[in-house]
């Protein structure tokens, strides 16, 4: 069950408008109004309608240890297509704005249910949409919806909501260069929970970035999963192949 773990945890001070520099560490960087830095970050979204990745996944908990490979598709803003190996097919996954489905070859089981029992795990609602900018590098949250405060923090424009949720905190480091994400953090101090989605470094192709790298970081007192994502190879608008189909036989399991 923990090669699912990936794709069911999922689930940002003082505006400044002046035009002056700040140095952090060797980085040299503008200051922008939140409303800026947050336009600029959704300029940099990724514009392109299908995505064919080949991903190295290493998990980590205070558990257990496991890699494995995963081929994932993405025909954007629609469904995420996923298959994952360890040798032989250990996991396939379809993920659409309506549903979650998934089943294992390996212990012939299978899942095929809704978000709303990602409400209850994590304390939110969590969407398709979120989850599909998680893996672009993209902020969680609409940053148009709310309005920002900005700081310079970690060679990043840090931007948090004016109004944080209830339930925690919400954090987005901007990358002062190409404004992708650096990071982005949700934070639970009353119960000691973090979640800090990292991208260390992004794929360039024809002027398109996309995260080579995904650190996923969760804590939850004495309890703590790491994730880490390499993509190999990606390749954009091509034609996919997103075929899924439960086969039968299989024992449903409740999540």
């Amino acid at each position: 069950m923990r090669y699912i773990t990936l794709f069911i945890v999922l689930f940002l001070g003082f505006t400044s408008c002046k035009s002056t520099k700040k140095l952090t560490g060797k980085t040299v960087i503008k200051e922008l109004s939140a409303r800026k830095v947050a336009k600029k970050h959704i300029a940099a979204n990724f514009n392109k309608e299908t995505v064919d990745a080949r991903l190295k996944v290493n998990y980590r908990s205070n558990k257990e240890e496991v890699g494995f490979s995963v081929r994932m598709k993405i025909k954007k803003d629609e469904v995420i297509w996923l298959k994952g190996t360890k040798l032989i097919t250990v996991f396939k996954a379809k993920i659409t704005p309506e549903k979650v489905q998934f089943y294992s070859p390996y212990k012939k089981i299978f899942f095929d249910g809704d978000f709303a029992m990602l409400k209850e795990l994590l304390g939110t609602d969590i969407n398709f949409q979120q989850l599909q900018s998680m893996l672009l590098g993209e902020a969680l949250m609409d940053l148009k919806s709310e309005r920002q405060d900005v700081v310079i923090q970690e060679n990043s424009y840090q931007l948090s909501p004016k109004n944080q949720p209830s339930l925690f905190d919400l954090f987005f480091y901007v990358n002062p260069q190409h404004f992708k994400l650096n990071k982005q953090s949700i934070v639970n101090l009353e119960k000691n929970q973090r979640l800090d989605i990292i991208y260390p470094k992004y794929h360039k192709k024809n002027s398109t970035l996309f995260p080579e790298k995904i650190n996923i970081k969760a804590r939850e007192s004495n309890k703590f999963t790491i994730i880490d994502i390499t993509t190999k190879t990606v390749e954009y608008n091509t034609k996919l192949n997103i075929d899924f189909n439960i086969p039968s036989g299989y024992k449903e399991i409740q999540l």
